[in-house]
């Protein structure tokens, strides 16, 4: 197995929703910045909104070629969701059902929205089997943004300092899961 550990961890950070207005944009361009402070690390803010996602098909056959070639590289992921009736947007699982083999044995660390109390914790409950099924490793912290329109000024000012603590928290630990599935996709063979 060829060797890339002397290159950047690549982790993107995937805004789940096109909807207008949405207060989560905020809370990935705050991730996409706290993440990108660290060194040894790139990222990149992937918005699903400007994806051309088309719906005459789907899984596979609507594979988007940046998108592919995106988690393909990265060596993990973070997903901004917001909850939408205890569920994710039908749009982000669309999207993530078109890749298959490029999530497998990459960690992947999901920040829950919300407009309530709960900051997202029921869809990110949803989509921990989804996660497995897709060949992603899920960490143990979620980032959960409550009451999203306490914690952002309509303009993105964060208005909560606390959440930066939490933020990194959850990347400490995504970060160590990214070095050492990168490892093992690299040094350790499945035979």
């Amino acid at each position: 197995m060829e060797s890339d550990s002397g290159r950047p961890l690549f982790i993107p950070v995937v805004l789940g929703t096109t909807r207008q207005g949405r207060m989560s944009a905020h809370a990935a361009k705050l991730i996409s910045r706290e993440l990108g402070r660290y060194p040894g690390v790139e990222t990149e803010l992937i918005d699903i909104a400007q994806l051309p996602l088309p719906a005459t098909d789907a899984g596979e056959a609507i594979k988007y070629p940046p998108f592919s070639a995106a988690m393909d590289r990265a060596d993990a992921l973070v997903l901004v969701v917001p909850e939408y009736n205890h569920g994710c947007p039908g749009l982000l699982k669309h999207l993530l059902d078109s890749c298959l083999k490029e999530y497998i044995h990459k960690a992947v660390g999901i920040a829950g929205v919300s407009a309530g109390p709960f900051g997202g914790v029921r869809v990110i409950e949803n989509l921990l089997p989804v996660m497995r099924e897709l060949g992603l490793v899920t960490i143990f912290w979620d980032v959960n943004f409550s009451s999203i329109q306490k914690v952002f000024s309509s303009d993105g000012q964060l208005l909560d300092d606390s959440f930066i603590r939490r933020i990194e928290k959850f990347l400490k630990e995504l970060l160590w899961m990214a070095k050492a599935l990168r490892y093992g996709r690299q040094q350790i063979s499945l035979q």
